[in-house]
């Protein structure tokens, strides 16, 4: 799986990955829906450096189209509440 941080590049994720993403990505969404501007802050870095650990830097120069995008570590709660579908930022 291709996951594009915004901003940032492109990370390549195992699917062994994603269980532990999605409990990332759980507390990002519990945040977001308690407007916890602190408890987002901290979540959605934590969500960000677990791409960053667990994938590998996909090539700059690649054209591949990612499987899912992240926003930025700057991102706000607002933006943050707007992208979030049914299944969070990372569906599964």
């Amino acid at each position: 799986m291709i996951i594009r941080i915004l901003g940032e590049g492109q990370y390549d994720v195992s699917d062994d990955a994603l269980p532990r993403l999605n409990e990332l990505d759980a507390q990002v969404e519990a945040a977001v829906e308690a407007g916890d501007v602190e408890a987002f802050a901290t979540a959605l870095g934590a969500l960000l450096v677990g791409v960053r650990t667990a994938g590998v830097a996909h090539p700059a120069d690649s054209l591949d189209e990612s499987d899912l995008i992240l926003p930025p570590d700057d991102a706000t709660i607002d933006e943050v509440r707007e992208l979030l579908g049914g299944d969070g930022l990372i569906p599964g």
